[in-house]
């Protein structure tokens, strides 16, 4: 099996180091055995030195894996050849140093997780808009734009006028529409919603159409693909989106971000948080200091000292919370 060392680059044929191959994924489609598609997909990923977190359902695959080039291209030729995913996109960026520390395939009931069981992409959803043609859609005063990240996600950055919810999980989304539709709707026609890579919008848009919404829009690809593809200096997005890795947020270009990660409650912080009294480093931030005891942060500060005292010897500690990445 091949073996790579956290935070090692990839050399090319002159030794160079090369950036590493991130890919973003989903694809709805119906797997009727889960089971048997786990342990063949983490072997090859294991394999060609990926690592990650790819999810399985019934409904489909969803995720976001890194490894080499070629490990990449082996890894989502094997995907593409499972039974409905031949139309598998993927969004593509690089990492400097590996973004994540295990490789992870698991089985759940849903590959993003809004708990309405009756919510089906693959017979109703939203109108799909390309990434230059977002900007006039959101443009328009017909419009209205709703963000269905979470709150922590939105606070890396949105684009500029768009709703926030102010969800801590997508769970709550279903709720909060209901709740405010008749404030939402009022003299606007349109909604146009968006998410980091797309998933989530598939789900929301089909929610919306199922609540009886006819003008229904979502970004295709995501916030990924409208960094990817549009120039900053036509862009409407503000700050830097927030990813589920190791490199926190990404901006225009998918260049990797400036925000860093509170490892004792997985929230982004940015240059103003880590400047804070609050912020310690793998203990406590401003978002998460009055919501701790003294006992838990002295026991996250013991196992901070445990992953430096790891980190300097080359390997990664049992217990460090960075190597639980979320999809």
């Amino acid at each position: 099996m091949q073996q790579s060392t956290i935070g090692a680059e990839t050399p090319d044929a002159t030794g160079d180091r090369q950036p590493l191959c991130v890919a973003a994924l989903y694809h709805f489609c119906r797997f009727d055995d889960c089971a048997a598609l786990r342990d063949p997909l983490e072997r090859l990923c294991r394999d060609q030195g990926v690592r990650g977190t790819l999810l399985l359902a019934y409904e489909g695959i969803n995720g976001t894996i890194a490894g080499t080039a070629e490990g990449i291209a082996a890894v989502l030729g094997h995907i593409r050849a499972l039974p409905g995913c031949a139309e598998l996109e993927v969004k593509f960026s690089t990492a400097a140093t590996m973004p994540f520390h295990r490789m992870k395939v698991r089985i759940k009931r849903e590959i993003v997780t809004m708990g309405q069981p009756d919510i089906d992409p693959l017979l109703s959803v939203g109108t799909y808009v390309a990434p230059e043609d977002w900007n006039a859609l959101i443009s328009d005063p017909d419009t209205i734009v709703i963000d269905t990240r979470n709150d922590y996600e939105v606070a890396v950055g949105s684009f500029a006028g768009a709703i926030d919810p102010h969800t801590r999980s997508f769970r709550e989304f279903p709720e909060w529409f209901r709740t405010h539709r008749a404030q939402l709707l009022t003299n606007k026609p349109k909604v146009a919603m968006f998410c980091t890579g797309g998933i989530r919008c598939e789900k929301s848009t089909a929610f919306l159409r199922q609540e009886g919404v006819e003008e229904v829009y979502h970004l295709k690809g995501g916030i990924l693909k409208y960094l990817e593809e549009i120039p900053a200096d036509e862009s409407l997005w503000q700050g830097e989106c927030f990813v589920f890795d190791q490199r926190v947020s990404v901006g225009h270009g998918l260049v990797e971000g400036t925000h860093a990660l509170c490892h004792a409650c997985r929230r982004p912080i940015n240059e103003q948080d880590r400047a804070s009294t609050l912020y310690e480093p793998g203990v406590s931030c401003p978002a998460c200091h009055a919501e701790r005891t003294d006992e838990q942060r002295a026991a996250y500060r013991e196992r901070h000292r445990q992953e430096g005292l790891a980190a300097a010897q080359g390997r990664t500690h049992v217990g460090d919370r960075r190597a639980q990445d979320t999809v």
